[in-house]
């Protein structure tokens, strides 16, 4: 908390569109309904309990589905969020997203966010205007972690449900329940409830100040290819002869591809494209089984990164001219 007022933590909250802004023409119904159409102080104007918790600064970053993502809106937000920590008078931030790639964003963010002060990302799973709507406490709960001193040092934190998760470890595991935020390794950081705010263990891979990463409106092109019973090469050979600087593999158990995807990889790299292997699975890690098939293929291995976010830091990497002898230090890094 800074000097500038004694009482309460002043918190920004940029919205950008998603289930929690969402609107459906019958309370009864969860599906159907147009993301991102409440605005950011119909949504504060819904928890009329913040102001017990934060001084509320608000800004409609964006309006958009969160399936339309993309790293121009990225960009956008990342400088925003920077900023803002840079003013003395902010002690921290929550960002309010659609679910459908929460995880990629927070990942990013926890990469490239230049501060100690707490980043919190909340959405929801049914929309504004549903039965037992979700999104107003985990709203409520997102302020309160980001006032909290305790979340300060954490990088980027997911507040969803009643618990805390790191960017890093967080998914999504569900279409449709409210709990459908998880971390299936490492378990959520801690819990938030009824105004207080728990954290059971702290982030251990470095991130924000200590990420070399900066985040730019153009991000080299990453593609991700699914390897499954009888697999083809033609996405590999497509997206290599368009350019691509980089591919992740959605690998089968421990990061394993199909024999035709092994030679394909082999010629990717070939061309320079940088091959990182990750899973499908969506809970373990993919190991180098030393060194091999890496070796032979020239490829990397994500450790516990899901394919999306793998996606995200083979990007970041890139963009930052990592040289490919350095690039599985950078996954055994972040």
């Amino acid at each position: 908390m800074n000097s500038s007022h004694t009482s309460l933590p002043r918190i920004a909250v940029l919205a950008t569109g998603g289930t929690i802004a969402g609107e459906a023409g019958d309370a009864a119904k969860t599906s159907g309904y147009k993301a991102g159409v409440v605005g950011v102080d119909k949504l504060l104007g819904a928890v009329p309990s913040l102001a017990q918790v934060a001084q509320i600064q608000a800004e409609q970053v964006a309006s958009i589905d969160s399936k339309d993502m993309a790293p121009a809106l990225w960009a956008t937000l990342c400088a925003r969020v920077n900023a803002l920590l840079a003013q003395d008078d902010i002690d921290g931030i929550v960002i309010t997203h659609g679910t459908d790639t929460l995880e990629e964003t927070a990942y990013l963010l926890h990469l490239t966010v230049k501060s100690e002060k707490p980043v919190v990302l909340t959405a929801a799973m049914r929309p504004a205007t549903a039965l037992s709507a979700d999104g107003p406490l985990n709203l409520l709960n997102a302020v309160t972690v980001a006032a909290s001193r305790a979340s300060w040092k954490q990088g980027v934190l997911v507040a969803f449900n009643n618990q805390i998760h790191c960017a890093r470890d967080v998914t999504k595991t569900s279409t449709y329940a409210v709990d459908a935020f998880r971390s299936p390794e490492g378990g959520a950081l801690g819990w938030v409830q009824d105004g207080q705010v728990e954290f059971q263990r702290s982030v251990v891979r470095p991130h924000t100040l200590h990420s070399p990463f900066q985040m730019s409106a153009e991000l080299p092109a990453v593609e991700i290819v699914v390897s499954y019973a009888g697999a083809s090469r033609a996405a590999i050979d497509a997206f290599v002869a368009i350019g691509v600087k980089g591919l992740v593999i959605a690998g089968t158990g421990n990061g394993s591809l199909h024999s035709t995807l092994q030679q394909a990889v082999v010629d990717a790299v070939k061309q320079g494209v940088a091959v990182v292997r990750s899973s499908r699975v969506g809970a373990g890690h993919v190991m180098r089984n030393g060194a091999a098939p890496d070796d032979a293929l020239g490829s990397l291995t994500a450790g516990a990164l899901n394919p999306y976010k793998a996606r995200v830091l083979l990007m970041l990497a890139l963009s930052a001219g990592t040289a490919p002898a350095d690039l599985q230090r950078v996954f055994d890094t972040y």
